[in-house]
């Protein structure tokens, strides 16, 4: 959670770069990417909260696909249709427990009830 505080203040600091500036330290960036992706295994394993980043960046900026270079971009599509996906299952489940009973059988089950009683005494 640090580390997504550190980026938006970063990225609040950037707003106040220069352009040659910025567009240097994005070379910079995707050159390391670049090294790093070599050195790495085939698979990556993110956690959670850099999916949920990698898809926050995507929502608020669609273009932004063409700059990530750790992931494909299909693959960040590709969570946030599942996302959608989780909500409406989350959504359309059913509440659980006993279906509720109607309101004529419940009170033919109370007369029913009460008859029985009277008929004991």
């Amino acid at each position: 959670m640090i580390a997504i505080a550190v980026l938006f203040v970063r990225l609040l600091r950037d707003c106040f770069k220069s352009r040659r500036q910025l567009e240097a330290e994005i070379l910079v960036l995707r050159h390391q990417l670049n090294v790093l992706r070599r050195r790495t295994p085939r698979r990556l394993h993110l956690r959670w909260a850099d999916r949920a980043l990698f898809i926050w960046l995507y929502r608020r900026c669609p273009h932004i696909l063409s700059a990530i270079t750790i992931v494909r971009p299909e693959i960040v599509l590709r969570w946030h249709r599942m996302g959608f996906v989780a909500y409406w299952r989350w959504k359309s489940r059913s509440p659980g427990g006993r279906p509720r009973i109607a309101k004529e059988v419940r009170d033919l089950i109370r007369r029913m009830s009460v008859a029985s009683e009277n008929s004991v005494h």
